[in-house]
Parts: structure tokens; sequence; C-alpha cells
């Protein structure tokens, strides 16, 4: 089987810079996968706007939610950017879009950069893969013991 050639230097710039508008993802309850685009910007506020109206009609839980949020603020020890990274990574290892479009706005406001960015999304990878490498090796004992095995 014929290797795809590497990209240019010059193409790996420019793919570097461009914006990621497309995403697929699948339905896990039919099984179908569609390309589709994402606006982050009308996501972000509908997602608030319906956040606020589970706010009215369960209050302390979204205050608890807000209270459980705001929680590593007080302590000082990890500045916006670097709390905004960690809530990006941990976001695309929870597959949530929500938090991706919310987060990935307040990191963008506290001065984080696309590369800074990448450095935290390369470690959400990272995690994914360890887990999965750890979850292989349960599913090898767990083969062992069964019984025949």
């Amino acid at each position: 089987m014929a290797r795809a050639a590497s990209p240019s230097p010059e193409s790996q710039a420019v793919i570097a810079d461009a914006p990621i508008r497309n995403s697929t993802i699948t339905n896990r309850h039919v099984g179908e996968t569609k390309e589709f685009e994402m606006d982050w910007n009308e996501n972000r506020a509908h997602l608030l706007g319906n956040v606020g109206k589970l706010g009215a009609l369960t209050p302390d839980t979204v205050k608890g939610y807000m209270t459980a949020s705001g929680a590593g603020n007080k302590t000082g020890h990890l500045d916006e950017k670097t709390r905004q990274l960690i809530s990006l990574a941990v976001a695309v290892t929870t597959r949530c879009d929500g938090c991706i479009s919310i987060h990935s706005n307040e990191a963008s406001k506290a001065g984080a950069s696309r590369e800074e960015l990448a450095e935290a999304l390369g470690v959400a990878i990272a995690m994914n893969a360890g887990a999965a490498l750890v979850y292989s090796t349960r599913a090898l004992e767990a083969f062992d013991a069964a019984p025949g095995a």
C-alpha cells in the first residue's frame, strides 16, 4: 500500500493557522456518522440560555454547580488561563461540546494561545490513550478470569 506524502512545511503552517470548523459526530443510538458545522458562539449562547432555564426550575442545582465551579479560583494557586486550559482538556476527554464551547471562549479571554491550547489538548489525547491502555489490561484480566479461558 502506498504511503501518503507528508505535507510540506508551507502547507503545515497554513493548516496550523486555519480555523477548524467542521466536525464529525456519530449518533451512537443509530450508528450513523455525519459531518456538521458547529457555530461555537451560537452553541455557547444557546447553552447558557438553557442553563438559565434549568436554573429557574432548580436554582439550587445550578447554584451548587456554580459554587463548585468557582471554588478553585479561591486558592489562587493556578491562574485563570491554566484553569481554562485544564477545563478544555477535561472537556475533550469527557466529550462535552458545551464545555468546549464555554471554556474555549474563557481560555481565549484569559490570553491562552493556540499553541498552549494544542499542548493542553495533547495532554487530553495522551490521557485518553493512557486510559485505553489501562482498561485494556483490565479487559485481558477479565478475559483470563472467564470460565474456559
